[in-house]
């Protein structure tokens, strides 16, 4: 299978599902699953305003703000900074969570996952990295900045198009800036007495 490129200007702004604020879906598996649906979904969403957070029964997530000065989200009644930039930040999606905004507007990567059927890695990265999705997964990476390229294949990356490839390495991404990498894999390949 060829990567996929996923181009910034084609993603359409969504309402939150709450009603709190707009997001721009990346990529959701299986495509085209609803919020109800989904094995993994990953989106970018501006947030401009402090608010509760949608609840995902038995979702989990992973936030990472990349842009902004970052948040107090107050998560099952206990706070967490979360104003690293570049630091992913995990936490259950079923638990109530209230986003209060610590020096103005923020824009952050959301990973979810349904913990029953996907476990899933965010990292962020600079330089070079091999690309390598788990059997029965899939790896996306999203350029945080201009000037990423996957070697050998003609991709380039700028700011928030991301590449996903779910069959084989689509070979070494390579960044002027940062990028996040998410590798997503099956929860079977986690189960005890599997190669």
């Amino acid at each position: 299978m060829t990567p996929r490129v996923l181009r910034a200007a084609g993603r359409p702004p969504v309402p939150w599902r709450n009603g709190g604020g707009v997001t721009r879906e990346i990529a959701v598996w299986p495509e085209d699953a609803g919020s109800d649906a989904f094995d993994w979904r990953i989106s970018l969403a501006d947030v401009a305003d402090d608010g509760p957070f949608s609840v995902f029964p038995g979702v989990d997530r992973t936030l990472t703000v990349v842009g902004g000065e970052g948040m107090d989200l107050l998560v099952g009644g206990e706070h967490h900074i979360v104003d690293e930039p570049l630091w992913p930040y995990d936490f259950p999606g079923d638990r109530e969570t209230v986003g209060h905004l610590l020096g103005g507007p923020v824009v952050n990567v959301n990973v979810m996952y349904r913990r029953s059927r996907t476990r899933a890695a965010t990292a962020v990265v600079r330089g070079t990295v091999l690309l390598m999705p788990p059997a029965g997964g899939a790896v996306l990476a999203l350029a945080l900045e201009d000037g990423a390229a996957v070697d050998g294949t003609g991709i380039e990356l700028d700011r928030y198009d991301a590449v996903l490839s779910t069959d084989g390495s689509p070979g070494v991404l390579r960044t002027m800036g940062s990028a996040l990498v998410v590798t997503l894999a099956p929860v079977s390949r986690y189960a005890p007495g599997t190669p």
